[in-house]
């Protein structure tokens, strides 16, 4: 597996995954990712396909593929001033039959280590009852600090807000 930038020719894969990872609420469309990309406030990472030995990518089931198949993605967003910034997690999705392999892992390494490098904090917003999901922010300092009732659409789920304090104020 390969953490690299998302690129915009990673859209259709990227809104493929969000139907099947968020079906009844309003997954992102492909344009929304190109903008999201195109944003210069922003930072999207993939987590795509092993590639093999003689450097030809290999899909879930094996074979050589011409393409490295997207298997995660996730985004932040930058928000404040420059000198004093605050990062926001917009999304983050690993297709189901790719999921329990540290691909959530590897981009929340990446997401921290931004965050880190900027002393930032982050925020996030995350289904109350996604176990799974919660306990990846924990591992990762972040504390519940909020509800957001009906968040999520149309279902009407609610959210928990969670929180990463600056590293300067967890050391």
């Amino acid at each position: 597996m390969r953490l690299r930038p998302l690129a915009s020719a990673d859209a259709p894969r990227c809104a493929e995954l969000e139907k099947v990872l968020f079906p009844g609420e309003s997954p992102w469309p492909a344009r929304a990712f190109e903008q999201e990309i195109a944003a210069g406030h922003t930072t999207y990472w993939a987590v795509d396909a092993s590639v093999n030995r003689v450097g030809h990518n290999v899909n879930r089931e094996g074979h050589n593929d011409n393409r490295a198949e997207v298997l995660g993605y996730a985004g932040v967003g930058r928000m404040g001033p420059a000198a004093w910034p605050e990062y926001e997690i917009r999304t983050i999705g690993v297709d189901p039959a790719a999921q329990r392999q540290g691909i959530a892992r590897l981009m929340m390494d990446a997401i921290v280590e931004l965050a880190d490098s900027h002393d930032a904090p982050i925020f996030l917003e995350v289904r109350v009852g996604n176990d799974p999901a919660i306990r990846l922010y924990e591992a990762y300092d972040f504390v519940i600090n909020g509800l957001r009732r009906n968040y999520y659409q149309p279902s009407g789920a609610d959210a928990h807000t969670m929180y990463r304090p600056r590293k300067s104020e967890r050391c």
